[in-house]
């Protein structure tokens, strides 16, 4: 059995806690974002073994090992049978290269991984105490329909999702604004930076402390640390040996992703290099190229909508990583070990330019239909071969973060193909929607919470 962790702030200013805490909690009192103190480690043997587990064992495992006895292993088990019902697909494109589909789950996202299980714990741990609480999350897209589809219906959570006017999908829009229970949806006159800043002032607002806030985004730690199982999914199925390593492909928003990314690498995961693929909101590739930090203020709004965030929040998770610190406005308290990071993570920006060539071409030398973020994914991943092209024996995984039909329009527009729905988003057209409009003014979102929480 691990040891049991505890959880420290990335502002270094509050007391660390448990992980219940943390996840109940969302931010830190000072600000800051939660991290585990350590991680377990997978030896090879341990490595071996798990490799040959189905998906709701294999998170069990990891995720097992990670909170120890703060929760009964056989309740996880059966938490994690109940939600991962649905495949993961791995597929072979060429020779050494792999698309890592996430999805396939009830909101065709790699956000519901997350979701699902933190609304579960979540569950779990409120229900143990029979308190309540209210999450209040800010999404580029999906999101926000993880959470909703994710929460719907837990007993002890509310839910209140803000997301920017105008740059979500019509679908995304809708797997978010169809609930009428304990879901309750709000487009912001902004951009997603905005309704992120809208959150994190209510979580510091002493008014508020009351209400029992928390967070449902990645700024929670317990979005995070699932987000680690695929990675070790994927390496099961393009090799399961120890000594082999993959590169891995990952678009990048907020960057919860990679930080899921490299946790799984911290507990052993055999990973050569992380490409960082972001759209036009560059600030993370050109704080590596020259270790200066520039905020993307006001975020570009790209067709890879989920990943158009100018700050991401999980940045001070990766430089705390690295040995450094950054506050929540961005600004770098102690620098990040640099060099060490140029080892780790190639970064790259992607234009939609070239996010639609690559579903052009990816689908005329393939016949398989890329989405944008996953588009962008492929685009890093050839930009990173081409200036390293000694790399070109390596197996690389490439993450196709959400449906193609979930971006019909664009898909349409490039392709001339409609895609074809799954089964989780044939019937969304026909719900009825209910939402509320806010400016981007903090009193405003303020005086909602209070009036309805």
């Amino acid at each position: 059995m691990e040891p049991e962790t505890t959880y420290y702030s990335t502002n270094l200013k509050a007391p660390a806690v448990t992980f219940r805490e943390a996840i109940l909690k969302g931010l830190a009192p000072d600000g800051g974002l939660y991290m585990p103190m350590r991680l377990p480690h997978f030896n090879a043997r341990e490595l071996e073994r798990i490799s040959g587990l189905s998906y709701p064992l294999l998170a069990s495992e990891i995720i097992g090992r990670i909170l120890g006895k703060e929760i009964d292993r056989n309740d996880l088990e059966n938490i994690c049978s109940e939600i991962y019902t649905f495949p993961i697909p791995v597929e072979s494109i060429s020779e050494s290269k792999y698309l890592m589909r996430l999805d396939q789950g009830p909101t065709a996202s790699f956000k519901d991984f997350a979701a699902l299980l933190m609304g579960r714990l979540m569950q779990y741990f409120l229900s143990l105490d029979e308190r309540h609480i209210t999450i209040l999350t800010a999404t580029s897209g999906d999101t926000g329909s993880a959470v909703a589809n994710a929460f719907h219906g837990l007993e002890n959570l509310r839910v209140v999702i803000l997301f920017p006017y105008g740059e979500v999908t019509n679908l995304q829009r809708k797997q978010m604004t169809t609930f009428n229970d304990n879901i309750v949806a709000a487009e912001v006159n902004g951009k997603f930076d905005d309704c992120q800043r809208l959150v994190k002032t209510a979580f510091m607002d002493p008014e508020l402390s009351g209400k029992n806030l928390s967070s449902a985004n990645s700024i929670n730690i317990g979005r995070l640390l699932p987000q680690s199982v695929y990675y070790f999914r994927a390496w099961a199925a393009v090799s399961g040996k120890p000594g082999d390593q993959i590169t891995f492909s990952v678009p990048c928003g907020n960057f919860g992703n990679l930080a899921g990314a490299l946790s799984a690498r911290e507990m052993g995961l055999p990973v050569k290099r992380f490409v960082a693929a972001t759209n036009a909101n560059d600030e993370v590739p050109r704080f590596l190229k020259t270790g200066v930090y520039t905020p993307v203020s006001p975020s570009r709004n790209c067709i890879s909508s989920a990943m158009n965030v100018g700050h991401p929040s999980n940045l001070s998770r990766i430089i705390s990583l690295y040995e450094g610190r950054m506050d929540e406005k961005g600004t770098v308290l102690k620098p990040p070990d640099i060099r060490r990071m140029k080892q780790d993570l190639f970064a790259a920006s992607i234009s939609d330019a070239v996010t639609r060539d690559t579903i052009r071409s990816f689908y005329t030398q393939y016949g398989k239909i890329l989405e944008p973020h996953g588009a962008v994914a492929w685009a890093g991943l050839h930009e990173y071969i081409g200036l390293y092209p000694e790399a070109q024996g390596d197996s690389f995984v490439c993450l196709e973060t959400a449906h193609p039909a979930k971006f019909s329009e664009e898909i349409k527009g490039i392709l001339d193909i409609e895609p074809e729905l799954p089964d989780s988003l044939r019937t969304i057209e026909s719900h009825s929607e209910e939402y509320i409009s806010l400016e981007n003014n903090y009193d405003q979102f303020k005086k909602l919470i209070i009036k309805n929480y």
